[in-house]
């Protein structure tokens, strides 16, 4: 299946000649700093795509006795520190993929992982180590006889807690992890642990395999936040070397807060730039399915909260109860810190709150929503690009009709019948617009703030800038006058195309139950 005791340095040299490589070798700096100290063992826990395998390949690469790395460090950041050559290809280095070994050895994992590296061990050893002993003392075995320690990688290590309803193989398992991590061998042997995963570590009773863990995850990840996920410098610098627009990449990538630094998908970004398109490249390479499964759960409040956030709200979640377990889901909290986990959601430490981070998520969300107790929301959803499209072609009563489908449909979900619900309303009626836009609400502008500006961005192509104003029992006139006499148009005053004046107005008890009204201008900056 692979080499399992000192790889090679293949998986960082591909990523080295890949046309797009964002250089986080800096990792290495903090782990040459906790090697062979107290503070040895690191699980890094986010979510897919983001970069995890890679970092593996690059510390296969730079501890392992298995090849010479020194040429594809060189001119890389981690080069330019003093101890820079200490421990590079120093140590015996086993890196384990628990995902390729649960595809093919569900019933028997352990001992079929165990089978593997003694093989390896018996190509570099033959006879000379007694492999009929325990797996710690094996281990303590090569390292007598090499006075080499080990680093040991682990990738996917909860695919089996993730997947396993198998208590016996579960705890299987977890012994094995203490074997190499937490014996009494593996505090000679044992020079650097290192594991990823998706999901925190398991807190499981009279389990101590993994608590001698430092754990860096989606909700907390200091010092070492940088290296997962691309950060908004380096994403600029890719938009520039790949003549993207930056604000466009921002909206559909963008949003993911740890501790403080916004973080990017860095798969869907190397895609964007590699297909000059923007798109939403993460779910072709995970299930959302995972969405679905949390929103069905319908959890009290949960709906409410899913709603404000498709609004751009955020919403309060406490991630404590979170068991780190996908299967061990109990309230609206559990789901919400799930979600975070894997992804779907940002998290607002400083607030204790989640969001819908981006456009590509947010996306995901709408296909999620194709479900049973979300189909009324779903098909109101559906008719955003309807009422873009609308809005373009001045298409004043249609523009209405929808506005009022979505109102009567979010507001049985949001619980609130005023100003803020219209703008909430608007929010989720334009939907899809983000993908083109740049929505801006309250954006100061002549002598007030205008309640939208729809900012085209570089692929918004035919649609224009628009200027939107709500009203509460007012009417649509009345906005598009306030909007012309406030000069909330000023606000696109460097926009020398056209700008359509859009004004909307709610009023509680409509005429023919018919509660909005719509007028539609165009303007052009003089």
């Amino acid at each position: 299946m692979g080499i399992y005791f000192n790889p090679t340095n293949e998986s960082f040299t591909k990523d080295r000649n890949y046309e797009i490589y964002v250089d986080k070798t800096e990792l290495i700096a903090y782990l040459n700093k906790v090697i062979c100290t107290p503070r040895n063992c690191l699980s890094v826990s986010h979510a897919r795509r983001f970069g995890k395998s890679h970092a593996a390949g690059m510390i296969d690469a730079y501890y392992s006795l298995g090849c010479d790395s020194s040429k594809l460090f060189d001119n890389t950041k981690i080069s330019s520190h003093a101890d820079y050559k200490k421990y590079m290809n120093k140590y015996n280095v086993i890196h384990l993929d628990i995902s390729s070994f649960w595809d093919d050895f569900k019933d028997n994992l352990v001992e079929k992982i165990k089978e593997y590296i003694i093989d390896d061990f018996k190509k570099s050893f033959n006879d000379e180590i007694d492999y009929s002993k325990k797996f710690s003392v094996i281990l303590m075995s090569v390292y007598q006889k090499t006075t080499i320690p080990f680093v040991i990688i682990i990738d996917e290590w909860d695919c089996v807690i993730r997947n396993s309803d198998d208590k016996e193989l579960v705890h299987s398992y977890l012994q094995f992890l203490h074997s190499l991590f937490k014996s009494e061998e593996s505090k000679a042997f044992l020079a650097l642990g290192y594991i990823t995963g998706i999901l925190p570590i398991k807190k499981i009773k009279d389990e101590s395999a993994l608590n001698n863990f430092r754990e860096y995850t989606m909700l907390k990840s200091k010092p070492i936040t940088k290296y997962y996920g691309f950060t908004e410098e380096e994403v600029k610098q890719l938009c520039h070397k790949y003549d993207m627009d930056f604000d466009s990449v921002k909206a559909w990538y963008n949003g993911y807060l740890i501790d403080g630094v916004h973080m990017y998908n860095p798969n869907s970004v190397t895609q964007a730039m590699i297909d000059q398109y923007c798109d939403s490249y993460w779910r072709n390479t995970s299930s959302f399915s995972s969405i679905n499964t949390f929103i069905t759960m319908n959890y009290a409040g949960l709906k409410d909260d899913i709603m404000t956030m498709l609004a751009g709200g955020k919403v309060i979640v406490d991630t404590r109860s979170f068991q780190n377990d996908l299967s061990d889901i109990h309230s609206k909290d559990d789901a919400l810190t799930a979600l975070i986990h894997l992804g779907y959601l940002g998290y607002d430490a400083d607030r204790k709150s989640a969001y819908i981070p981006n456009y590509e998520v947010a996306e995901a969300f709408q296909m999620a929503l194709k479900t049973g107790i979300w189909d009324e929301i779903s098909k109101a959803i559906s008719r955003c690009d309807e009422l873009l499209m609308a809005t373009i072609d001045g298409d004043e009563t249609k523009v209405a009709e929808i506005i009022e489908q979505a109102h009567d449909t979010y507001t049985s979900v949001l619980k609130y019948n005023d100003e803020n619900s219209l703008s909430c309303v608007l929010t989720m009626a334009y939907f899809t617009a983000p993908g083109y836009y740049n929505i801006v609400r309250e954006m100061p502008a002549g002598k007030g703030f205008t309640d939208f500006a729809f900012i085209p961005r570089s692929n918004a192509g035919f649609r224009p800038a628009m200027i939107v104003e709500l009203k509460y029992n007012q009417s649509a006139e009345t906005a598009i006058k306030q909007i012309k006499e406030k000069k909330y148009h000023g606000a696109l005053s460097g926009y020398s195309d056209k700008i359509l004046l859009v004004g909307i107005n709610y009023n509680e008890d409509g005429s023919d139950k018919k509660h909005h009204t719509c007028v539609i201008e165009e303007w052009r900056n003089s």
